[in-house]
């Protein structure tokens, strides 16, 4: 049975999503504010969190950058707030999706089963290998991103885009595919993300190190090469 964490400080709302879950068969934890949230995420399995943002004793964002140290568990951002700030910094910290109240009770349903059958196609295809291109190498187990011998701090997103890319070196990715495979199908955010993320990616492996490693294929999208400048 597939266990779920509520963390949401609204009494009534947790309680309502946690009836509806188990009535879907989920097995449900809930907690009433970020600090007890944060102890259930580090201390017990889980296999989705949902993450209201505005929490008391330890917000939303602050949670989820702690979770992000130590598990890749799905995280579902639950919000109030519909300002893209809120969402990119949502995102940003390592969150998988977001949902922003007041929400169909199907709709959260369906977000939770893509993030469960994410969940279970990232574990059953990570190769336990390091992936390597030129100086750069890549261990998605540890999610661990190295250039030389120096590992590189990236966020959840830039991890997962570099590691689709080197999964896939030596072939051309268009930015429709990357969006489409990183983000999902029903990514509604701005278009121009991936172009984003590449130059988050450049200024972390890149510039630092006078590396030449992703390569931008002009009017289709980028291809990490073995051979590297």
């Amino acid at each position: 049975m597939e266990r779920i964490l509520i963390i949401e400080d609204e009494e009534k709302i947790a309680r309502f999503i946690e009836l509806e879950l188990k009535y879907e068969g989920y097995e449900v934890e809930k907690a009433l504010n970020g600090r007890d949230g944060l102890e259930f995420a580090t201390t017990q399995p889980f296999d989705l969190i949902l993450l209201d943002i505005m929490l008391p004793e330890l917000n939303g964002i602050e949670v989820l950058r702690r979770i992000r140290r130590v598990s890749d568990v799905p995280i579902l951002l639950l919000t109030a707030r519909d300002a893209v700030v809120d969402k990119v910094a949502g995102l940003d910290g390592g969150a998988d999706d977001y949902i922003t109240k007041p929400f169909a009770i199907e709709e959260l349903l369906a977000r939770i089963r893509v993030g469960l059958r994410k969940r279970t196609s990232d574990n059953t295809s990570k190769p336990s290998t390091e992936i390597s291109a030129g100086r750069l190498s890549l261990d998605p187990v540890k999610r661990e991103v190295k250039v030389d011998e120096t590992i590189i701090d990236l966020t959840k997103k830039e991890f997962d885009l570099l590691y689709y890319l080197m999964e896939n070196k030596n072939i051309v990715i268009s930015r429709e595919t990357i969006l489409e495979h990183i983000w999902g199908y029903d990514f509604t955010g701005e278009t121009n993300a991936v172009d984003v993320y590449i130059r988050y990616l450049r200024s972390k492996i890149e510039e630092p190190f006078g590396l030449k490693a992703i390569h931008t294929v002009r009017g289709v999208g980028y291809v990490i090469k073995d051979e590297q400048d």
